[in-house]
Parts: C-alpha cells; sequence; structure tokens
C-alpha cells in the first residue's frame, strides 16, 4: 500500500477500536441475524445487458466534494426511476464522507440490492454491514491477504450476503480465482496512485473465471463506454463520480441505463 491506501486504511483500524467499544461482535451479530433478508446481488446483474451499479458518495481522494448537498435517500431513488439495477453506497466517513447509516436509508428509499463500499478489512466490518442493511460488501484483494480475502468472503456468505472481490492486475486476478469469487470487480484506477488504465476491461475480462459475475469499476462515462462493456461481455459497471458531477443524477444515469439495453 502506498500514500493513497496507508491513511485509509489506518483511519478505518482507529474506527473499528472506537466502534468494537461501543457495540461488541456478539451483539452485532445478533444485530445482523435479525435485519431484513438480503438481497441477491448477482441476481440483479444478470437479467440481460450491462447492469448499472449507481454509487453515492459525498466526495473522494481523486474527485474532491461531489455533491454539496448530499442525500443518499433522495439519490437512491433518483437512481432507481433511472433503471438502476444496484446500488453501490459508501460508509466511508473521513475521505468519502460516508455514513453506515446511509446502507438503510438507500434501503429504506429503494429496492434495490445495496453494497456497503468501504475499506473492509475485519470481519467485524462484515457483520457490520449485514446489520446495517447491506446485501452484498466490497473486498478490495490488494488490502487483503489470501487467508483473509477466502475468509471474509465465507463470513460473507454465511451471513447470505454477497461479495464483490475487485481486482486490478493480473495477479490479483488470480487470487480472486483462487478463492473461488464467483463476482469479481474490475477496476480500471489503480488504488495506490490513483492512475487510470484505459485497457484494463480488455485486459482481464477475457480471462476471468468461466461463469463469473463481471464488473467494471471506474473510468465509465459514455454510452459509448457501456457498448464496449457489452461487447466484452461484462454483466454489469459500477459508476459514481460521472453521475455524481452532474446536476441531475436521474438523467445522468438513464443514459448509462438506456445504452446497457442497447
Amino acid at each position: 500500500m502506498t500514500m493513497v491506501l496507508n491513511p485509509i486504511v489506518r483511519a478505518t483500524r482507529s474506527a473499528l477500536v472506537q466502534r468494537r467499544e461501543r457495540v461488541p461482535l456478539n451483539e452485532l451479530e445478533k444485530l445482523a441475524r435479525r435485519a431484513s433478508r438480503p438481497r441477491s446481488f448477482s441476481a440483479a446483474l444478470t437479467r440481460g445487458g450491462v447492469s448499472l451499479i449507481a454509487e453515492l458518495k459525498a466526495k473522494s481522494p481523486s474527485a474532491g466534494i461531489l455533491r454539496s448537498r448530499y442525500d443518499v435517500a433522495a439519490g437512491a431513488r433518483a437512481y432507481t426511476r433511472a433503471g438502476a439495477r444496484a446500488l453501490s453506497i459508501l460508509t466511508e466517513p473521513r475521505f468519502f464522507g460516508g455514513k453506515l447509516e446511509h446502507l438503510g436509508l438507500a434501503r429504506q428509499a429503494s429496492g434495490l440490492p445495496v453494497l456497503r463500499k468501504d475499506f473492509i478489512v475485519d470481519p467485524y466490518q462484515v457483520v457490520e454491514a449485514r446489520a446495517h442493511g447491506a446485501d452484498a460488501v466490497l473486498l478490495i484483494v490488494r488490502l487483503l491477504t489470501d487467508w483473509e480475502l477466502g475468509m471474509l468472503q465465507s463470513l460473507a456468505h454465511d451471513f447470505s450476503m454477497e461479495a464483490l472481490v475487485e481486482i486490478h492486475d493480473a495477479a490479483e486476478l488470480k487470487r480472486a480465482e483462487k478463492i473461488g469469487a464467483r463476482l469479481i470487480g474490475i477496476n480500471s484506477r489503480n488504488l495506490d496512485t490513483l492512475a487510470m488504465d484505459p485497457r484494463a476491461f480488455e485486459k482481464w475480462v477475457p480471462r476471468a473465471p468461466q461463469g463469473a459475475v463481471l464488473v467494471a469499476e471506474s473510468g465509465i462515462k459514455t454510452a459509448a463506454d457501456v457498448h464496449r462493456l457489452a461487447a466484452l461481455g461484462v454483466n454489469a459497471m459500477l459508476v459514481g463520480e460521472s453521475l455524481l458531477k452532474q446536476k441531475n443524477l436521474e438523467s445522468a444515469a438513464r443514459v448509462l441505463t438506456t445504452a446497457g439495453k442497447d
């Protein structure tokens, strides 16, 4: 990890200590078991075409402030009207302006499956995601050992959630395959440097495990981008910044969902 990831992971681990003190793991597990039944993330993404996972976040290290008036419920409703098939909700507070409570707000505002997008490095965060209504969690291969990756994916499955396993290069794709990941995100952004690889999808989609549900992440802005993903056989696209920079979320998202049906 480098200058970009290190401070985020340090802040995440520090905040975890405080949250564990407030709500012990055994209590959190009880809340997670009582939460509403999870909805299938993969099923939502494999209904034909290139499905949109529409993301909500207030800011990011790469783009700065994205929404000065950040309304999760309104954003979730706008994305749903536009034809998105799932939601990605940032819950990291310091660098992305997220809160765990945003998962519940999104779930109440929309019938779409919800992904907890965060820097998950500990089992507590997986249980926490379910307790707050998440249907899936993001696992970033770059942050985890092979053992941690497999353990966290298994834990998500134990709570009837799915894990979107995110890769950026060949070595990470092999590690995702090693744990039997069936929902794989290919991020064209290098999280160490924030640099974009415009050929990432062309490089890694053909090498992904047969039958895996594939999600393209980062750098997707236009209908032409969506058509390119469709030609590669990608199941879904996760899009945040290019939508959140637009004044009208619904109209911006509809451009991508319409292209995804072409």
